[in-house]
């Protein structure tokens, strides 16, 4: 005797299995999405709002936009910022001793001034 399942019982398994992908189908694009955004988070970003903004906006831009913001997030570091602010300029060693005559010239400059304007004032 053999097994007969209704073909309706079939029928609602396979809209079950297809709901199922469907929602974590759904749900995966969404978390995908959220990548650019959990990496700003992590970096401390100064426009990670706006990435995030920026991740469910490209949801609606078939995800030309996506990739932009992968980068957008990794640009900034938390060490550094945007890499500007820690530039160091090295000078050559004859610039920096050139550097250190033109300093202690000013400065016996800037006391002449001083001992000219503290003569006048007594005057």
């Amino acid at each position: 005797m053999a097994l007969a399942i209704d073909p309706r019982t079939l029928d609602y398994v396979a809209l079950g299995v297809f709901v199922t992908v469907s929602i974590f189908l759904i749900y995966l694009i969404i978390y995908i999405h959220d990548i650019p955004y959990e990496i700003a988070k992590k970096r401390n970003h100064p426009h990670q709002d706006a990435i995030h903004v920026a991740g469910w906006v490209s949801l609606f831009l078939m995800h030309v936009i996506w990739p932009f913001l992968w980068i957008w997030a990794y640009l900034y570091k938390p060490e550094q910022g945007w890499g500007l602010e820690s530039v160091e300029v090295k000078l050559p060693k004859d610039d920096i001793e050139e550097f250190k005559e033109l300093k202690d010239k000013i400065t016996l400059l800037e006391q002449k001034l001083d001992s000219i304007a503290t003569k006048e004032e007594a005057n």
